[in-house]
């Protein structure tokens, strides 16, 4: 099978690359693109890749661009070392979601996974489209309520009552819509895995519910600064690196 590789960076597409060629030894990586504007006009010419091992956060923007403005039929796995675009990617032909550092493991079970539902595919669909749908449905389809400590008690809370999460003194705490606080025992990365499209990880220390947020406006750092309907000490920023999928989150897309 033909592959192409998307990735600007040099190490990462080695890796990458040499990875491919131990997990699948009969694939053949045809081209490795470095951005959006090479990729577009690459593939707009070149029909014959089964698979694109496709990275995010390119020199030139995000490789969404690519399948905005080019029609692509063939199955994509995104890799990157964000959490953030899942829904995105899975809305753009994704099939699987990698995050980096790749792991051999994870290169490996993402093959068996494309030959997987090639085989359902060709036995129950008449083409991708439908595995798309679904993969998005289910990617926007999380946890509905979360368990949180309060005193010698374990509760179950809403994910509807969350306003935020966020990390103080090393501890995970939630902030709920009319200003409670609970402990939680799930670290940040484990909450960003699962929380569904209404929440989005705005930096290492908080990920906010959009019903929260009034309004976001730049500092003077050009760092976006979020206005929150609740009480909260510390001043939520958003980084300028996510400051473009944070507004497209907030605006609903």
């Amino acid at each position: 099978m033909n592959i192409i590789v998307i990735e600007d960076e040099d190490l990462a597409a080695e890796d990458l690359i040499n990875t491919l060629k131990r997990v699948e030894p009969n694939a053949v990586v045809e081209q490795r693109l470095t951005s959006v504007e090479n990729s577009i006009a690459y593939l707009e010419k070149n029909k014959s890749a089964q698979l694109i091992f496709s990275d995010i956060q390119l020199g030139d923007g995000l490789s969404f661009e690519i399948y905005e403005r080019i029609k692509i039929e063939i199955p994509i796995v995104f890799c990157t070392a964000y959490h953030e675009y899942m829904l995105q990617a899975f809305r753009n032909n994704g099939i699987d979601y990698l995050l980096k550092p790749l792991s051999e493991d994870a290169v490996r079970h993402t093959m068996h996974k494309y030959y997987g539902l090639k085989r359902s595919m060709q036995s129950a669909m008449p083409d991708w489209s439908t595995l798309y749908r679904n993969l998005a449905q289910e990617s926007s389809q999380r946890v509905k309520s979360i368990l949180v400590n309060y005193q010698d008690k374990i509760i179950p809370l809403q994910m509807a009552e969350v306003a935020l999460f966020y990390i103080q003194h090393e501890n995970v705490l939630v902030k709920t819509n009319d200003g409670k606080e609970y402990l939680v025992s799930k670290s940040l990365d484990e909450l960003d895995k699962s929380l569904g499209t209404d929440f989005y990880r705005v930096n290492r220390q908080h990920i906010v519910n959009r019903s929260v947020i009034r309004h976001a406006s730049y500092s003077l750092a050009r760092k976006l600064v979020l206005d929150i309907k609740i009480n909260h000490d510390i001043r939520i920023l958003v980084s300028r690196e996510k400051s473009g999928s944070f507004l497209q989150w907030l605006g609903g897309e």
